[in-house]
């Protein structure tokens, strides 16, 4: 058979395919093509005549999964990849727990709760317990669960563990491990499972039924993952079960791009993979074909100060590159103007579309002012990682209605979707359900279908209403399996009252809802075709199954769209531009100021500007300000240590156009021995409304008179002490002073601000 497809690889990729047995650690540097790797070898073990059944991929994307078994397909032939193993670890265990998961007590079509199900459960039970929910913060105790549950702690082990408790009663949520049991009990009663319970039954699953485990591991004869310097412990465990009988186990990934550790990601399990197994191959991807030779060695020279790393030299065939540009701002708000400029002025100078274009920050909180600054210059723009279509409000209504007639136990389903729209069912009514629920230990929907049994609870009106509730939800029930995805979901869509609630506003955000109902609908048509073609069930249940398991970049709406892209650096792994600004170069902001105290933690951040850094084909431009608002006051702040790491032959000092101040010393980015306290960040006291009158000397209670200073200057600062003034640079209003105080204490100074006098 044909491998012509073999030509397209380098040496290194070749050998990494055509290496099939046994375990193997492919270690793939930036755009050094680990997709092609992966699909490539998938479709050599096909090509050598193992069964597609007998191949377990597994990804962290559906979108990657896709476009892995089109190309597959495109080699082997739709009819053998069809057969093929291949999704998310969460997609994949979740078939594996709808065949299997009876053993522990769950029905097949249990619901799957995503993170706003789960809060909004966590949310009832805190109200439940009469407890403080500024205490005990929904989103708090969710990740804590989660935590938990990626661990592998049940939480049975969890309320007997004294290490956790008591930090919980040092927290002030002394019964976080009641809640913990009271929303696994509501889960399971309502039979859903939230994303962490895919992955911890699964092990539980494997451990308590060892006939299951071995006959999955007699299945799976070839087993390959992706981007493992993801996968957590929970995941981890998973893999290696499944790989202990044949051993022919191929993990991709790249340390260098481990930045998820506060999603439970462990880059320890891909450091260790030649501890796991003695025997395994190890293969490095080394050529990078995104960008340019100067974007490569930059980064290099950046992730080589990580002492814990699988050793790699990325390199690039590719032009040479323009060299990084180094923006120097005053504050944020020119950061902002000054990168919102360079956009503009680089995409109708080189003919560019706005979509070439992306911004990079560390927290989301800094997209305002790029929001601002591109708006007042016409220039469109998405925020990445904003609302996505599926956590509309229209939409997950309608959704809720969809998971009733799968799962009609789904407790959180039937919350959204009782008195909406309106029924005049009210929260004392459900506020009764749920007490029942608990006396009886049994579902809502139980009650629901007894709620003639409680007269004493439910005046006749009420019964009724509700009644009519459970009726109608029986009725849309029939035919579910055997009714496609697209049919059934417009009749529920009318039946349920929805689309004329929405057909009958006339105010703009009621239309979008409704055009939103109609861009669902067409959504299910497209996926009930594309099932029906590839002959895969195409019931509601089928289509739910995959919603349900859809990531952050599975439902990117505007993906197409000409606009700059803004986003944080951790949403920014896996894509590329042409052109990436990387902003909030500062001590205080990046690297984070948590991690500067943990040399672990900083080696993340550090490779989380790798990763940042490695987006960019063409060019790469890095930003700081000097200083920037925090909390109301403008705050001083140095240039991020990870600049210095940067060989400084590889950075343009090039001001954008409309500069304020002279362009950034070559030198202070000099490699040199680095000195903890220089990084020690000291938040300025809190600055007061200030007043001044012409011809005041300044005092310490007034902003200083640029112009009254000269550099040798000796001056007095309240808080740092006596100095001499180094050097004063830039035009009013926004000069600044470098001041040597006690020390070798150094400040650079805004002195509209600065409170200086002179002594």
């Amino acid at each position: 058979m044909a491998i012509s497809y073999l030509n397209n690889l380098n040496e290194a990729q070749r050998q990494a395919v055509i290496n099939t047995d046994g375990p193997a650690l492919v270690i793939a540097g930036a755009g050094a093509g680990k997709t092609r790797v992966l699909t490539y070898r998938i479709a050599y073990l096909l090509q050598k005549g193992i069964s597609a059944g007998s191949i377990l991929a597994l990804t962290f994307t559906n979108k990657a999964a896709a476009e892995m078994k089109e190309r597959i397909a495109g080699i082997a032939g739709p009819e053998v990849s069809r057969f093929l193993w291949m999704g998310t670890f969460h997609s994949i265990f979740a078939r594996i727990l709808r065949k299997e998961g009876s053993r522990l007590g769950y029905k097949q079509n249990y619901t799957i709760y995503d993170t706003t199900d789960s809060k909004s459960l966590i949310r009832s039970i805190i109200k439940e317990l009469s407890l403080d929910d500024n205490i005990y913060k929904p989103g708090i105790i969710a990740s804590r669960i989660s935590a938990a549950k990626n661990n592998l702690i049940t939480s049975s082990m969890y309320a007997a563990d004294s290490s956790m408790t008591d930090y919980d009663k040092s927290a002030r949520m002394p019964l976080l491990s009641e809640i913990y049991r009271i929303y696994a009990s509501r889960c399971f009663k309502a039979n859903a499972m939230d994303f962490d319970d895919l992955l911890l039954n699964i092990n539980i699953l494997f451990r308590d039924f060892p006939e299951v485990l071995s006959a999955y591991q007699e299945r799976f004869k070839y087993i390959l993952v992706d981007e493992y310097q993801d996968t957590n412990y929970a995941q981890y465990l998973i893999v290696n079960k499944l790989a202990a009988v044949h051993h022919n186990l191929c993990v991709v990934g790249d340390d260098a791009q481990s930045i998820y550790s506060f999603r439970g990601a462990r880059i320890e399990n891909i450091l260790g993979f030649r501890n796991d197994y003695a025997d395994y191959r190890l293969f490095k991807l080394e050529q990078n074909y995104r960008s340019t030779q100067i974007i490569v060695n930059a980064a290099n020279e950046l992730i080589e100060k990580n002492s814990g790393q699988i050793r790699k030299k990325v390199f690039s065939n590719n032009e040479p590159g323009e060299k990084i540009c180094l923006f120097r701002s005053m504050t944020d708000i020119e950061e902002g103007i000054n990168i919102a400029s360079d956009i503009f002025d680089r995409r109708y100078s080189l003919k560019l579309k706005w979509s070439d274009f992306a911004i990079l920050y560390r927290t989301n909180a800094q997209s305002r002012i790029f929001e601002e600054t591109l708006r007042k210059k016409n220039i469109p723009y998405r925020i990445y990682g904003g609302l996505s279509f599926y956590d509309r409000k229209e939409i997950k209504d309608l959704l809720a209605y969809f998971r009733m007639i799968i799962n009609p136990e789904d407790e959180e389903a039937i919350k959204r979707s009782i008195n909406y729209p309106k029924r005049g069912i009210g929260d004392t009514t459900l506020a009764k359900i749920l007490e029942l629920t608990s006396m009886e230990d049994t579902s809502v929907w139980d009650i629901l279908c007894r709620i003639n049994n409680y007269p004493e609870k439910f005046n006749k009106g009420t019964a009724l209403k509700l009644a009519g509730y459970t009726e109608m939800i029986k009725a849309l029930s029939v035919n579910k399996d055997t009714t496609d995805a697209y049919a059934k979901a417009g009749e529920i869509a009318a039946a349920s009252g929805i689309v004329r609630e929405l057909r009958n506003g006339n105010l703009p955000e009621e239309i979008s809802r409704y055009e939103n109902i109609q861009e669902l609908l067409n959504a299910i048509k497209i996926f009930t075709e594309a099932a029906e073609t590839n002959g895969e069930p195409s019931n509601l249940e089928a289509y739910m199954a995959n919603v349900a398991l859809l990531t952050d970049q599975d439902t990117d709406t505007e993906k197409d769209s000409d606009k700059v892209t803004l986003m944080t650096m951790h949403s920014a792994k896996g894509l590329e531009f042409q052109y990436v600004y990387i902003v909030g170069m500062e001590d205080t902001l990046f690297p984070s100021p948590k991690s500067t105290g943990c040399s672990k933690d900083l080696e993340e951040e550090r490779r989380l500007f790798y990763v940042a850094l490695t987006r960019s084909k063409k060019h790469a431009t890095l930003s700081y300000a000097l200083n920037r608002y925090i909390w109301g006051n403008l705050e001083s702040s140095h240039p991020s240590r990870f600049l210095r790491e940067i060989n400084p032959e590889f950075i343009d000092n090039r001001q954008p156009a409309k500069k304020t101040g002279p362009s950034f010393k070559t030198d202070q980015f000099k490699p040199r021995p680095f000195r903890e306290e220089t990084f020690n960040y000291k938040p300025s006291s809190k600055l007061k409304k200030l007043t001044r009158t012409e011809n005041t000397v300044s005092s310490a209670n007034e902003s200083s008179d640029p112009s009254e200073f000269r550099e040798g200057d000796k001056v007095y600062h309240e808080r740092f002490g006596t100095g001499v003034i180094v050097s004063i640079e830039g035009n009013k209003p926004n000069t600044t002073a470098t001041v040597e105080f006690a020390n070798n204490n150094r400040k650079k100074l805004l002195l509209r601000f600065a409170k200086l006098n002179k002594v």
